[in-house]
């Protein structure tokens, strides 16, 4: 254990500089850059309470902030997998060159879309003070979710990272996945909806609506954490880093093979 956190600090200066990468490669040949960290949940929020609210006559006027809590956790969770998930083969070309613990890449590229999900957090701050959502003692517990999602995350693409060294299809599934996650995590509908026809076990069975719904709950709604679903995606979460470390180290020494 000491000889790999003596490894991880030795390159620590070389993972700062690869989240600065990311974050500058994402907004690279943007007029607003990093604003649109800002601008693009605020406009699909609009959107989205447009669609789901007024033309379905949604009444609930903190309607909004329950869809951007949705939104920005589960935007985070698909574009950091997604970013995961290509981190090892997109940088084939250093790989091949020089010596780098390869987790390094798989660490950066979800840090770096942490780091704009928490900016992006301004946005539900600003939206809630409008809408007069009232902050309680409960908003901290927020910080758990945030940090369960966050391992979850983390796990899943070391995971899809190993993966798609070998199989270049993982990209083209693992969007599908995503999509099918986003329609079972209640975004910008009520879970009730579901519920009442029979088919809550699509809740129980979603780590990632888990997370969002604890989040409203200490955001939105002031209240606490459904502790059952708090376990649960803790037990997930532990369970797909722990496979997504064994398989990724197994594995690594053959990356350059096929990079």
């Amino acid at each position: 254990m000491k000889q790999y956190i003596k490894n991880f600090l030795r390159y620590k200066y070389l993972l700062l500089e690869l989240i600065k990468k990311n974050i500058k490669l994402k907004y690279r040949r943007s007029y607003l850059g990093i604003l649109w960290t800002l601008i693009e949940p605020l406009l699909t929020m609009m959107v989205l309470t447009l669609v789901f609210g007024t033309f379905f006559g949604n009444n609930d006027e903190q309607y909004p902030v329950y869809i951007l809590a949705g939104r920005l956790l589960y935007s985070f969770f698909s574009s950091a997998s997604k970013a995961g998930l290509k981190s090892v083969s997109g940088n084939a070309g250093m790989i091949k060159k020089v010596y780098v613990p390869k987790y390094i890449y798989v660490l950066s590229a979800v840090i770096s879309n942490f780091v704009t999900f928490v900016i992006s957090l301004i946005i539900l701050v600003g939206v809630g003070a409008v809408l007069n959502v009232q902050p309680t003692v409960y908003l901290f517990q927020s910080v758990i979710s945030l940090l369960i999602l966050f391992v979850m995350t983390m796990g899943i693409s070391m995971i899809l990272a190993t993966l798609n060294v070998f199989f270049r299809d993982i990209e083209y599934i693992w969007s599908v996945f995503t999509m099918l996650i986003m329609y079972a995590s209640a975004i910008f509908y009520q879970p009730d909806r579901v519920v009442n026809t029979g088919n809550g076990w699509v809740f129980d069975i979603n780590p990632v609506f888990m997370c969002i719904s604890n989040f409203r709950n200490s955001v939105l709604y002031g209240c606490p954490i459904n502790m059952q679903y708090c376990v649960t995606s803790s037990i997930v979460a532990v369970v797909l880093l722990l496979v997504g470390i064994v398989l990724f180290n197994k594995q690594q020494d053959k990356f350059i093979l096929y990079v």
